[in-house]
């Protein structure tokens, strides 16, 4: 069993540590502020190479693999969690799915551009009164004979007012429940009777904009269908499992910058005529916090490696996604006991850093959905995949 990583392993990391610290960190006060998006940075992650993981060559691939990818997302959302958000708008979401499930000539039309960063992408599941319960979704597709008819409406969607291509979910037969539910490429700049808003009153995650879709007649072309008819809860799932890499490895970079800002703090701050870092109940704290996060960081490496070589993952995605998320947040709150007062102000990083881990126990199947997967699996109810 090898912990090392490579050489061009290590590059890479060390070319995501330098692009946050040099692109993102220095103007991220201001942008968190005025809850700023600068689309310009995700072509330039583009053309670092952060999007083309897991895609063949002829895609647009350059032999990365998901290790590739959560190295990178990991080092990017130590310094802000907003962006490690288009790792999976462009690449473990849109453009691996397409690669896996789309014709041809939607591999050839839409991965390029994804990868490139030059596309912004997204993908649409959650609906007002459908979340972890995916298969209740009410947006509906009408087979009209030369394309498709949207009714409904799309909330917490990532990118939906900036969204150039992405994926969408509906139901196209919703009287056979999951199996009824269909997935589609939508390009919502280049269609009628669709509507999207921003939402404005988030926790977290500030610099990632988020919004809801509406639907209103919205017609797509008939080759929009990604995959078969009926094919749509199957492509959702399988999406699933791999865009939660992406947060799990958000959450360990979270984490990991919570480690990092409470022992610089403990070894700076003296109290009773020592640093706080010397006082046993503060060691405790820190302890704790290194322990959960090498765990976590060891079981977001190991689904990786899983996927990397082509072994059933379910099992080992979803308890990396539960313990990164579950760490990440335990991380923030311990951080800002060690700041005290000082982790209450906007000055410091400890309070961001605790508003945007809370979205890492929510989205792409929240910490009680991954708990049912993981009983499923260990219990023998269900087979790990």
């Amino acid at each position: 069993m090898n912990f090392e990583l490579t050489e061009e392993q290590h590059l890479i990391q060390e070319t995501a540590k330098e692009f946050a610290l040099n692109d993102i960190s220095p103007t991220l006060i201001d942008e968190e502020r005025n809850h700023e998006c600068r689309l310009d940075r995700v072509e330039r992650m583009g053309r670092l190479g952060f999007f083309s993981c897991g895609l063949p060559e002829e895609l647009g691939g350059v032999g990365f693999g998901f290790l590739e990818s959560v190295l990178m997302a990991e080092q990017v959302a130590k310094v802000s969690a907003s962006w490690r958000l288009p790792f999976n708008m462009q690449n473990l979401g849109p453009a691996l799915t397409v690669a896996k499930y789309g014709t041809s000539d939607q591999q050839k039309r839409f991965i390029p551009g994804w990868v490139a960063g030059t596309q912004i992408g997204f993908f649409g599941m959650t609906e007002p009164e459908s979340g972890s319960d995916v298969a209740s979704m009410k947006t509906v597709a009408h087979d009209k004979g030369d394309h498709w008819e949207l009714h409904g409406s799309k909330i917490w969607v990532s990118n939906a007012t900036q969204g150039d291509a992405g994926l969408l979910y509906a139901m196209t037969d919703p009287d056979k429940g999951h199996r009824g539910m269909s997935a589609f490429i939508l390009e919502p700049k280049k269609v009628n009777n669709f509507v999207a808003t921003d939402i404005e009153t988030k926790l977290g995650l500030h610099c990632a904009p988020t919004g809801e879709m509406a639907f209103h007649g919205t017609q797509l072309p008939k080759e929009a269908l990604l995959g078969e008819i009926g094919e749509g809860f199957k492509i959702c799932m399988w999406q699933l499992n791999n865009t939660r890499l992406g947060c799990a490895a958000g959450a360990i970079g979270v984490a990991g910058a919570a480690v990092d800002a409470a022992i610089d703090y403990a070894n700076e701050r003296v109290q009773f005529g020592k640093p706080i870092s010397r006082h046993q109940m503060v060691q405790a704290q820190i302890a704790e916090m290194v322990a959960e996060h090498e765990a976590a960081r060891m079981l977001v490496y190991r689904a990786a490696w899983l996927k990397d070589a082509g072994k059933a993952n379910q099992y080992e995605t979803s308890l990396a996604k539960l313990q990164a998320s579950e760490t990440a947040v335990h991380a923030a709150n311990e951080c800002m006991k060690i700041f005290g007062s000082y982790g209450y102000s906007s000055e410091y990083p400890a309070e961001r850093l605790y508003r945007d881990a809370k979205s890492l126990q929510v989205v792409e199947g929240t910490s009680n959905i991954q708990k049912l997967i993981i009983a499923g699996i260990a219990c023998g109810h269900t087979p790990n995949r």
